[in-house]
């Protein structure tokens, strides 16, 4: 994928999926099984609107039985541990419907609290979604009228898995399918960094001093289309919220409201200013602790130290009559932790939210 951003003085490509490379595989064996053409080149659209047109390879092909492709996995200059690796797609006839599984160095779910059911292959919705997209699109093409069998694995799937978070998440045997835009964009820490100071600088150089700030997708998702916020010049902030309040209060920002999923910001509460999971990962430990204050029973407290997202956490404490207890405690320790940060030298509001449960916190009101 020849395609860069330039980040920090530097030059930095694009990769792209594993979601990504799932999609191409699956539309280029479909193509091979229902006309005997091997393709070297798939173009799709991802969700949100890019255009990708990547290489496939023909791993195995049984003349009306099966077809196999695969594409390999470029991360392009994001350090990522699933580079290089080969995503493959076997395609197989069935009577009718399309069914999309995991195979071989896919993980399955044992864990309740992510978004794809307990027991199912770890193929997140997005590439699960575009899959059935493209497949259909051959059907239609080529005019069959059966159905088919989709099989994503990953040959060495279950060694790469243990260099990630799977286990940690209940993912076992295997890396999971990821991606929601289709594209890679590169994590250089100081590249990310030296974005957000550009993308300050700009705002404060137009007149701005409010401005909005989110840590990702999720965040300017939410804010644009659950809030309708105008989020056209919010600052993407990723991981490094420290460092953004850091350098807007250095730039003369006023006041700054942040948007994003509690699976980041609640980590606030705990005074952690940098939310990457490999930084520090105590969402639980949190929420836990706060529960335990306000008397959540041991039994309780047990089960929320078990879960593994924070909508698991919130399924449990919001039958609870000490709810909105739980989570004013809560607010109050993030605002206590930002105002350390901040020094008082800016007003800094946040809506802290789930997709499942919506708007958890809102310091606004």
């Amino acid at each position: 994928m020849d395609d860069y951003i330039v980040s920090g003085n530097k030059r930095l490509r694009r990769g792209f999926t594993t979601g990504s490379c799932a999609v191409v595989a699956a539309k280029a064996a479909t193509i091979l099984l229902l006309s005997g053409e091997s393709v070297k080149k798939i173009h799709f659209n991802t969700k949100y609107g890019s255009s990708l047109l990547l290489d496939v390879f023909t791993d195995d092909y049984a003349c009306d039985k099966y077809a196999s492709c695969f594409a390999i996995k470029d991360a392009g200059d994001d350090p990522d541990v699933t580079n290089g690796i080969k995503i493959v797609a076997t395609v197989s006839k069935i009577d009718t419907g399309i069914q999309i599984d995991g195979g071989k160095g896919v993980g399955r779910v044992t864990k309740t609290g992510l978004k794809i059911p307990v027991g199912d292959a770890a193929i997140n919705p997005t590439p699960l979604n575009m899959i059935e997209t493209e497949v259909t699109s051959v059907i239609k093409t080529y005019q069959y009228t059966g159905g088919l069998k989709i099989i994503i694995s990953v040959p060495n799937g279950e060694e790469i898995a243990k260099k990630t978070m799977n286990e940690r998440l209940g993912i076992i045997n295997g890396i999971s399918i990821l991606g929601t835009t289709g594209i890679v964009e590169p994590m250089s820490e100081k590249a990310i960094i030296d974005t957000i100071k550009t993308e300050i600088d700009v705002h404060v150089s137009e007149g701005r001093n409010i401005l909005i700030m989110t840590p990702g997708n999720y965040g300017r998702d939410f804010a644009k289309d659950i809030l309708n916020i105008n989020i056209n010049d919010a600052v993407k902030c990723s991981n490094f919220i420290g460092e953004a309040l850091d350098y807007a209060i250095y730039s003369g920002v006023k006041e700054m409201l942040l948007i994003g999923h509690a699976g980041k910001l609640i980590k606030l509460a705990g005074g952690i200013m940098n939310t990457h999971s490999s930084i520090a990962d105590c969402r639980m430990e949190i929420i836990a602790s706060h529960c335990a204050m306000a008397g959540v029973s041991a039994e309780n407290i047990i089960k929320i130290m078990s879960c593994i997202t924070v909508d698991a956490t919130i399924e449990i404490i919001r039958k609870m009559e000490i709810y909105d207890q739980i989570l004013c405690s809560l607010e109050r320790k993030i605002n206590f932790h930002i105002k350390q940060q901040t020094k008082g030298c800016m007003v800094v509001k946040y809506i802290i939210f789930t997709q499942k449960y919506g708007v958890l916190i809102n310091s606004q009101v």
